[in-house]
Parts: C-alpha cells; sequence; structure tokens
C-alpha cells in the first residue's frame, strides 16, 4: 500500500481514539471544570464501564447487539450512580479540598481496581460487537488518463468503528445542550462560577457536585462500553485513559469543554498516526512532551483563561 492509503487509514485508527477520549476527558473537565476536583480514580470508572459491559454482555447472551445496547444503557448508569455515592460519602466529608481530594480518589482508585480484581479476575476478555460488517475504503488518485478511483488492497475499516466516532459526536452534542440550554446546565454554570453565590441562591451545590460526578463518571464508562468490542475489558485497562485525559484537559485548558475536545481530536488523531508508524511508547513520549511545552510556553492551555 502506498503511503497516502496507510495515512488514511492510520488517520481513521486515530479518529476512533479522538472520538473515545473526548468523552473520557470532557468528563474529567467537567468534573474539574464545576467542583474544582482533580479526580485521579477516573480511570478506573473507565475500567469499571467496561467490565460491566462485558458482564452485562455475557449474562444477557443472545444477539450480541440485545447484550451491547443494554450495556450501552446499563454501564453508564451503574458507574454514575457509583460515583456520586462516593462524593456524598467521600469527597462531601472532606469538603472538596483540593489536596485531600487528590488523595481519596487515589484511595477509591485502589479500591475500585482491587475489587474487580478480586470479581471479575485479572483476564482481558473481549466483548462482541453488535455489527462489524468490512467497509473498503476509496482512494483516489491522479494519472496520466486523469484522476481514477480505485480501492487500494488492505485499505478498509469496520461498521462499528464508524459507529464509534458517530455515537462520540452525537453524545457531545448532547452534553453541549445539557449544558447550555437545560436548567440543569444553568445550574451547573452558576455552581462554577461562585459556589457561595449559588448557596446563597438557593442551589443545591451539594446535589450538583453528586450530579456532575457522576455525570464525568458515566461519560468515562459510556467511552469504555464504545470501545471495549475493540479492545479488551481489563482490570487494569484504566491507567492510559486517565494519562490521555489529563494529557488532554490541561491542553486544553483547564474546565475548558471546546479547549478538552479539541485537544483530544489532536491527541487521538497524533496518537493513533504514530502508533501506526512508529510504536505507541513514542505517540506517549510526544504527547507529554506537547504538555511540557504548553504548561511553560501557555499554562493556562490552548482555549484556557488565565487567571487574574
Amino acid at each position: 500500500m502506498e503511503f497516502g492509503p496507510y495515512l488514511l487509514l492510520a488517520s481513521l485508527e486515530g479518529a476512533v481514539t479522538a472520538a473515545v477520549l473526548a468523552l473520557t476527558a470532557v468528563g474529567l473537565s467537567l468534573v474539574f471544570g464545576v467542583m474544582r476536583v482533580v479526580n485521579v480514580a477516573h480511570g478506573e470508572f473507565f475500567m469499571l464501564g467496561a467490565v460491566l459491559a462485558w458482564w452485562i454482555a455475557t449474562t444477557l447472551g443472545g444477539h450480541p447487539a440485545v447484550g451491547f445496547l443494554a450495556a450501552l444503557v446499563i454501564a453508564p448508569v451503574v458507574v454514575a450512580a457509583i460515583a456520586a455515592v462516593a462524593d456524598m460519602t467521600v469527597l462531601k466529608r472532606i469538603a472538596y479540598d483540593p489536596e485531600r481530594t487528590i488523595v481519596a480518589t487515589i484511595g477509591l482508585l485502589y479500591i475500585l481496581q482491587q475489587l474487580t480484581l478480586m470479581t471479575y479476575g485479572p483476564e482481558a476478555r473481549p466483548v462482541e460487537p453488535p455489527f462489524n460488517s468490512r467497509i473498503a475504503l476509496p482512494w483516489i488518485e491522479r494519472t496520466a488518463e486523469g484522476w481514477q478511483m480505485y480501492y487500494p488492497w488492505g485499505l478498509a475499516t469496520t461498521s462499528y468503528k464508524l459507529a464509534v466516532i458517530g455515537a462520540a459526536v452525537a453524545v457531545l452534542l448532547a452534553v453541549w445542550a445539557l449544558l447550555a440550554r437545560t436548567r440543569i446546565g444553568l445550574l451547573m454554570r452558576a455552581t462554577q462560577l461562585d459556589r457561595d453565590m449559588a448557596t446563597a441562591f438557593g442551589i443545591p451545590v451539594e446535589r450538583v457536585y453528586a450530579l456532575v460526578f457522576g455525570l464525568g463518571a458515566g461519560l468515562a464508562a459510556l467511552g469504555a462500553v464504545l470501545i471495549v468490542p475493540i479492545q479488551q475489558a481489563h482490570y487494569l485497562m484504566g491507567h492510559d485513559p486517565l494519562l490521555l485525559s489529563f494529557i488532554v484537559v490541561i491542553i486544553g485548558g483547564l474546565g475548558s469543554l471546546p479547549g478538552t475536545v479539541v485537544a483530544a481530536i489532536l491527541i487521538g488523531l497524533s496518537d493513533g498516526i504514530i502508533s501506526v508508524f512508529f510504536s505507541p511508547t513514542l505517540a506517549k513520549i510526544i504527547a507529554t512532551l506537547l504538555v511540557g511545552f504548553v504548561l511553560v510556553f501557555r499554562p493556562q492551555g490552548l482555549f484556557g483563561t488565565r487567571a487574574a
């Protein structure tokens, strides 16, 4: 295969990574933006979503689409409920203090990880996709006879990977609509701007925090359900999503959802392309170096605002 079609194939793989990463990172950014909480356990909520997806799909059996659709609805809701309970029982009791919150979420990380190991086991287990048709991709090239379209051997993707990208776009638009067009979004934005003033106006800030923490974890779990038919569910799979989500949030700007989405696209595409042409390790190194440059030359991130 020539370089051009190979680059297109790598870009499609990167787009799938970017789609799932955007969901996961938006959840992390939402929690920090509203609550000013650094959730170190965010990757374990991602892992929990994948494990629950496997358990639901295996329990229901039958056609793969039945188990997958059930997991797509149930797993994010269950993970969001677990996160909301963790917020009310742990983070609320330490008054959302930044330093103690980091320590508390590290503890939550290990609790979720070890409980999953004890119940689910150390094996990596796949979830069958609801559909997975092979789609050959065309390539246009200029020849002596003019522009010619042909189908290079090996240049193909699957219908499920394209569906993952479409589903992520739809969910991100729904999150934007929730924040910008609904009363719940208004309460979230008011709490983000001034917690004390929101409390004075009768906004139940602690309930808003529980909702936001649960929503952030639910978005991570949703991303995991979408990606687990491509990857496999494993109790240690939360590390890379957590690292990449932090990288994306820092580059995009802390608390900036548009910046988070743009950064997720950049990091996801570069991760996919560099991983295909070179190695996944090099992709992580370059992303980490990029964070260093952003922190030095633009500490507020690409879309963030400098503190007064």
